[in-house]
């Protein structure tokens, strides 16, 4: 086992790639503290991270540079989930049942959806965007009104031109999730089940049967643990929120590396100006810490 050790914890590497080791170069950081319950990580074009904090019902933003911690927007609709479009709009999933798009100029809210077949969503949490405008989002049970108004958990497809597509429901929990650098592989993280689901992609917002990739290394004494949010890398490996920290997985599906945090983490992205900045939130806290490998922007075309 690799480890780094500081004065509190250590970072590890379990299962690691002979040719490669996908641990930080450094010992995870504490950013900022202070929050009530931090996610939705995303690196905007203005080399800012943005994040919310979901109780608190704000998006902050943290300019690394000068280490500025800036109020973005409030209320957000208890925004969860975010991610920056190729035009550079904020997208937002709101655990209120909307997915909404928020210019960073003006502040602006515009609603992108809010129903499928008419009703509202329960809790729209996490999002991905590929390479022609469509999004990916999840819809769980958390934060949702009771009984579900979907009347099941699902994942949904946003076309670009509006219309919204149910893709699964069979699902306990679908929260995190994302996109293959080839765009041709929907990975889906549940909350309540162990295993993380890859989905062969046909077509924008087509897809085929699931199969599990990779199934998280569980805490001692448990079983069946999920997963939160998760990003990919450019050699695309995923990064998986977890109750044992952030576990790394290839696209085989084979345990590289996992990143204690002091806190549980939500939720991961890279930023940085090499985009070799792993932030993740969790908990209370914002930390970082620098990667070999960078990560992957999505929502373009890749080369």
């Amino acid at each position: 086992m690799l480890g780094i050790w500081t004065e509190t914890r250590c970072v590890s590497a379990q299962e690691a790639s002979p040719e490669k080791s996908f641990a930080p170069t450094a010992p995870v950081e504490l950013v900022k503290d202070g929050f009530q319950f931090t996610e939705g990580p995303a690196w905007g074009p203005d080399q800012t991270l943005y994040f919310t904090d979901i109780p608190a019902n704000r998006i902050y933003k943290f300019k690394p540079k000068d280490n500025v911690l800036d109020i973005f927007i409030e209320p957000t609709g208890h925004s969860n989930g975010l991610m920056f479009d190729s035009k550079g709009q904020l997208l937002a999933c709101q655990m209120d049942g909307q997915l909404v798009s928020i210019d960073p100029a003006t502040k602006a809210v515009t609603v992108l959806s809010d129903k499928h077949n008419n009703i509202r969503f329960n809790a729209c949490n996490d999002l991905v965007i590929d390479a022609v405008g469509g999004i990916y989002f999840t819809d769980p049970r958390y934060q949702s009104p009771e009984p579900y108004p979907q009347g099941t958990e699902a994942f949904y497809y946003r076309s670009a031109d509006g219309s919204v597509t149910r893709l699964g429901q069979d699902l306990l929990a679908p929260n995190g999730i994302g996109l293959s650098p080839d765009g041709k592989t929907l990975y889906v993280v549940p909350s309540m089940q162990k295993q993380i689901m890859a989905y062969p992609i046909e077509g924008p917002g087509k897809i085929g049967a699931g199969r599990v990739l990779f199934e998280l290394k569980q805490p001692e004494g448990e079983d069946n643990t999920g997963g939160d949010g998760m990003t990919v890398d450019v050699e695309g490996n995923l990064y998986i929120t977890s109750a044992l920290g952030v576990q790394v997985c290839n696209r085989d599906g084979k345990l590289l590396t996992i990143i204690q945090v002091p806190e549980v983490p939500a939720n991961v992205t890279f930023g940085g100006d090499d985009f070799k900045t792993l932030y993740i939130t969790a908990r209370k806290g914002l930390y970082r810490c620098p990667m070999p490998v960078a990560g992957l922007v999505f929502g373009k075309s890749q080369p």
